[in-house]
């Protein structure tokens, strides 16, 4: 069975001089991150507006009637040329409904990771949005660009800017399976794909190139969220699989499967392009900006490389 046929709705480019909107639809971020972040943001030349002020509850950033109201502002505002989140944690999946989706205006360029990618997700599914899987304001912007847990500034550049296709992210990987395969870029969090099971805005996985990467999950945790995606049909009609570098995520017990071992083992039998080791979303190096829901070709061979056949953007 062929995957639906996606019109994608794609936002204007961000350029220097663009005007930027600050989110928190998760848990609250460091005070001192969410600074440097800013700085780092203006440095890079876009017009940042000052974070709303919140009152954090717990691992929230703050009452979610307050949040899914900033969460919708910036989308109103025709001011407002993008929105990147503060950071990650949890949270995000009490703001989103299938009214949430229908009812916020735009695209516009809606820029994070981790936790984010379930609204990502859901505006790819129900609006046919593209996404843009990349550093956050305090998880990413604030170490810096080319730095340690920051981010790589071409990618992201080449990502929110770039109206041409055919530019290229070398993914600095290793392959788990060689070859060249065509499709959609289609995931983000292994943790958020799979707690999208079951509702109105699961990824149609049908001949994409998917994305999928975590942190902190022991071995096993990965094993059953990939054994749970295949038992789903996510998994069994991707042409390719592009797998993040899973920090913090050592085999719990010595001489157990390590993460790329049971990569191997349970996608292998798919037949597809595989790389796994990219810096992307959850990593320790600086981190790729990915366009989520455009045509890309992965080529699996060396480090690995992503091929961008579509732009994400447009003027």
């Amino acid at each position: 069975m062929k995957r639906r046929s996606v019109h994608l709705q794609k936002p204007k480019a961000l350029h220097k001089g663009s005007r930027i909107a600050i989110v928190s639809p998760s848990s609250p971020a460091d005070p001192a991150a969410l600074s440097a972040g800013v700085a780092e943001l203006r440095r890079l030349g876009f017009r940042v507006e000052d974070p709303p002020i919140l009152h954090p509850q717990g691992y929230f950033a703050g009452p979610h009637e307050e949040l899914i109201r900033h969460l919708r502002k910036p989308f109103h505002d025709k001011s407002v040329d993008g929105v990147i989140a503060t950071r990650g944690g949890y949270g995000a999946n009490y703001l989103i409904d299938l009214r949430l989706a229908t009812s916020i205006a735009g695209p516009k360029c809606l820029i994070g990771f981790s936790d984010l990618n379930v609204i990502q997700l859901l505006l790819y599914e129900v609006r046919s949005w593209a996404g843009f899987y990349g550093p956050m304001v305090a998880a990413g912007f604030n170490h810096g660009a080319n730095e340690a847990s920051g981010y790589d500034v071409i990618s992201f550049w080449q990502t929110v800017s770039e109206t041409k296709r055919g530019w290229k992210i070398p993914l600095q990987a290793e392959c788990l399976a060689s070859g060249s395969a065509t499709g959609r870029l289609v995931g983000g969090c292994l943790t958020m794909l799979q707690t999208s099971l079951g509702t109105g805005w699961a990824p149609d996985t049908r001949e994409a190139i998917l994305v999928l990467e975590d942190r902190a999950m022991k071995p096993y945790q990965v094993d059953r969220a990939l054994r749970h995606l295949w038992q789903a049909g996510k998994l069994q009609d991707v042409h390719g699989v592009v797998l993040g570098d899973f920090p913090d995520s050592e085999p719990a017990v010595a001489g157990s499967p390590s993460i790329p071992e049971l990569c191997e083992r349970i996608l292998g039998p798919l037949g597809v392009p595989i790389v796994y080791g990219a810096p992307i979303g959850h990593t320790k190096r600086p981190m790729l900006t990915i366009p989520l829901g455009v045509r890309a070709k992965l080529h699996a061979k060396g480090e690995g490389t992503l091929e961008i056949l579509e732009p994400a953007v447009i003027e």
